[in-house]
Protein backbone atom coordinates (compact mmCIF):
# COMPACT_ATOMS: atom_id res chain seq x y z
CA UNK A 1 0.00 0.00 0.00
CA UNK A 2 2.64 2.20 1.08
CA UNK A 3 4.36 1.47 -2.79
CA UNK A 4 1.57 2.49 -4.60
CA UNK A 5 0.89 5.84 -3.03
CA UNK A 6 4.05 6.47 -3.66
CA UNK A 7 4.22 5.80 -6.82
CA UNK A 8 0.39 8.01 -6.98
CA UNK A 9 2.26 10.98 -5.39
CA UNK A 10 5.23 10.52 -7.77
CA UNK A 11 2.84 10.83 -10.81
CA UNK A 12 1.31 13.64 -9.46
CA UNK A 13 4.68 15.25 -8.85
CA UNK A 14 5.18 14.83 -12.32
CA UNK A 15 1.95 16.08 -13.20
CA UNK A 16 2.42 19.32 -11.25
CA UNK A 17 6.35 19.97 -12.64
CA UNK A 18 4.89 19.64 -16.19
CA UNK A 19 1.86 22.27 -15.31
CA UNK A 20 4.08 24.77 -13.60
CA UNK A 21 7.55 24.18 -16.02
CA UNK A 22 7.13 24.42 -19.44
CA UNK A 23 10.53 22.10 -19.98
CA UNK A 24 8.98 19.11 -19.18
CA UNK A 25 5.71 17.84 -21.25
CA UNK A 26 3.38 14.66 -19.98
CA UNK A 27 0.30 13.92 -21.95
CA UNK A 28 -1.94 12.79 -19.37
CA UNK A 29 -2.15 11.22 -15.36
CA UNK A 30 -1.58 7.36 -17.37
CA UNK A 31 1.82 8.81 -19.02
CA UNK A 32 2.42 10.49 -15.40
CA UNK A 33 2.33 7.10 -14.11
CA UNK A 34 3.99 4.92 -16.72
CA UNK A 35 7.29 7.71 -15.91
CA UNK A 36 7.13 7.63 -12.27
CA UNK A 37 7.48 4.10 -12.51
CA UNK A 38 10.49 4.45 -15.18
CA UNK A 39 12.00 6.88 -13.07
CA UNK A 40 11.24 4.74 -10.37
CA UNK A 41 13.40 1.37 -12.46
CA UNK A 42 16.26 3.80 -13.55
CA UNK A 43 16.52 4.49 -9.69
CA UNK A 44 16.73 1.34 -8.48
CA UNK A 45 18.85 0.16 -11.58
CA UNK A 46 21.42 1.98 -13.08
CA UNK A 47 21.63 5.34 -10.90
CA UNK A 48 23.63 3.36 -7.85
CA UNK A 49 25.91 1.81 -10.76
CA UNK A 50 26.43 5.84 -11.87
CA UNK A 51 27.05 7.02 -8.79
CA UNK A 52 29.76 4.32 -8.15
CA UNK A 53 31.61 4.63 -11.38
CA UNK A 54 31.34 8.70 -11.22
CA UNK A 55 32.16 8.47 -7.02
CA UNK A 56 35.61 10.80 -7.74
CA UNK A 57 33.95 13.49 -9.35
CA UNK A 58 31.09 13.42 -7.00
CA UNK A 59 33.59 13.93 -4.19
CA UNK A 60 35.30 16.87 -6.35
CA UNK A 61 32.18 18.43 -6.27
CA UNK A 62 31.51 17.92 -2.52
CA UNK A 63 28.24 16.26 -3.98
CA UNK A 64 26.90 18.11 -6.47
CA UNK A 65 27.59 16.16 -9.38
CA UNK A 66 24.20 14.21 -8.00
CA UNK A 67 21.99 16.49 -9.40
CA UNK A 68 23.78 15.92 -12.91
CA UNK A 69 23.38 11.78 -12.20
CA UNK A 70 19.42 12.69 -11.16
CA UNK A 71 18.50 14.58 -14.23
CA UNK A 72 20.24 12.44 -16.74
CA UNK A 73 17.68 9.23 -15.21
CA UNK A 74 14.90 12.30 -16.00
CA UNK A 75 15.95 12.49 -19.19
CA UNK A 76 16.38 8.84 -19.65
CA UNK A 77 12.86 7.93 -19.10
CA UNK A 78 11.56 10.85 -20.80
CA UNK A 79 13.93 9.05 -24.18
CA UNK A 80 11.98 5.27 -23.11
CA UNK A 81 8.64 7.30 -23.13
CA UNK A 82 6.87 9.09 -26.13
CA UNK A 83 4.27 11.08 -24.39
CA UNK A 84 6.68 12.41 -21.76
CA UNK A 85 9.50 14.63 -22.68
CA UNK A 86 11.99 16.70 -21.11
CA UNK A 87 12.88 19.68 -23.89
CA UNK A 88 16.66 19.60 -23.05
CA UNK A 89 19.17 18.61 -20.09
CA UNK A 90 19.45 21.89 -18.46
CA UNK A 91 15.52 21.76 -18.22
Amino acid sequence: MKLLAKWLLSAAALLFVAHVYSGVQVADFSTALMAAFVIGLLNLIVRPMLVVLTLPVTLLTLGLFLFVINALMFWAAAWLLDDFGVRSFGA
